[in-house]
């Protein structure tokens, strides 16, 4: 579903990605750990040009977005995003932040769009705030608010960027539950993340980036109990 080739990244003189090769395929929940400036984020967001990689090729459901000629507005419609810090619009209701893409892109009537909508906040037992704003919610609701805005382009691949490091403990569970369920859907997703139980039980593979490369990769099993290259187990010794 996703191939990069030899991608680079640099901002200014420091070599922020250097030479990734990778394939995602369909179905996958990929799962990408490292220490803080190890180039996971940057990676994620090059995956749908958030960040225009220096150099190499981005490949998604066979067309090279980072060609000129791609149309990044139209494939990222397929590629849903979550951020660390929700991005939801705090002027419209939670219902408006919802159903604004699907029905500004005319992929959905708004009629259509706030059945859809509403039938995405009944599964995350929300369909209480559909009137409620952004400032009225927890941390934990907003992020899982963020995530079903994503689900209602009916995207292809989820990327997640550290989406519960900016929630307080308590909430992290009920955001991680919500990404377990997406998971068991058969949804493909990347996450970038510092939750290695997540990690453990629901990534099909786990990546270890360090300064800008990915130095091992296993699936979790083989990557939690038996680490090859020694900064991952030093890595491993202590964040579990």
């Amino acid at each position: 579903m996703i191939e990069v080739k030899n991608l680079c990244k640099s901002f200014g003189k420091n070599d922020v990605l250097k030479n990734i090769d990778y394939k995602i395929e369909k179905g996958e929940k990929i799962v990408i750990v490292g220490p803080s400036g190890s180039g996971k984020s940057t990676f994620l967001r090059c995956l749908n040009m958030l960040e225009t990689p220096t150099s190499g090729e981005i490949w998604f459901e066979g067309i090279q977005i980072n060609d000129k000629k791609t149309k990044i507005d139209t494939v990222r419609q397929k590629m849903g995003m979550v951020f660390q810090q929700f991005n939801l619009f705090n002027n419209k209701n939670i219902i408006d932040n919802i159903t604004l893409a699907p029905v500004t892109l005319k992929l959905q009537t708004k009629e259509e769009a706030e059945k859809n909508a509403m039938a995405l906040l009944e599964r995350i037992g929300l369909a209480d705030k559909a009137k409620a704003y952004p400032s009225q919610l927890s941390g934990g609701q907003k992020q899982r608010i963020a995530i079903i805005r994503a689900l209602a382009m009916n995207p292809d691949v989820m990327l997640f960027d550290e989406p519960t490091s900016a929630l307080d403990p308590e909430m992290v569970g009920e955001v991680l539950q919500l990404m377990t369920e997406l998971a068991e859907s058969g949804m493909t997703m990347v996450v970038v993340t510092h939750e290695m139980g997540f990690a453990r039980e629901v990534g099909t593979k786990i990546l270890f980036m360090d300064e800008g490369n990915i130095l091992e990769e296993a699936e979790p099993q083989e990557f939690f109990n038996n680490p090859k290259n020694p900064r991952l187990k030093d890595f491993l010794s202590k964040v579990l």
